[in-house]
């Protein structure tokens, strides 16, 4: 998982989402849902490693990115494709619920 900020994630996330699609994971350190879920992602992140790519934003260091994208509940997951969102979820969903969204996202 890259780590992504106010700074670079125009570079690493939306250019590079119109070469593969880019899973942002919207977190915070405090955030315990965050913790759980974190794993999850990483795992099928390590699956898909080839269809897609997963980044994190941390919330309280990257305000102006998480302003941008209406983050006021983390965490919050959206997938980037050709430099827009195209899908997203709120809260630490089970593995099977995050790799049915993620098939879906990927058809």
């Amino acid at each position: 998982m890259m780590e992504v900020n106010d700074t670079n994630f125009e570079k690493e996330v939306i250019e590079r989402s119109k070469e593969i699609p880019v899973i942002v994971d919207f977190w915070a350190p405090w955030c315990m849902p965050c913790r759980i879920l974190s794993p999850i992602l990483e795992k099928l992140e390590k699956e898909y490693k080839d269809r897609v790519v997963l980044a994190a934003l941390n919330v309280d260091e990257n305000p102006v990115t998480a302003t941008l994208y209406s983050i006021r509940s983390i965490p919050s997951v959206k997938i980037f494709v050709d430099g827009k969102v195209k899908d997203g979820f709120i809260g630490a969903l089970p593995e099977p619920a995050v790799r049915q969204w993620l098939e879906k996202n990927l058809k």
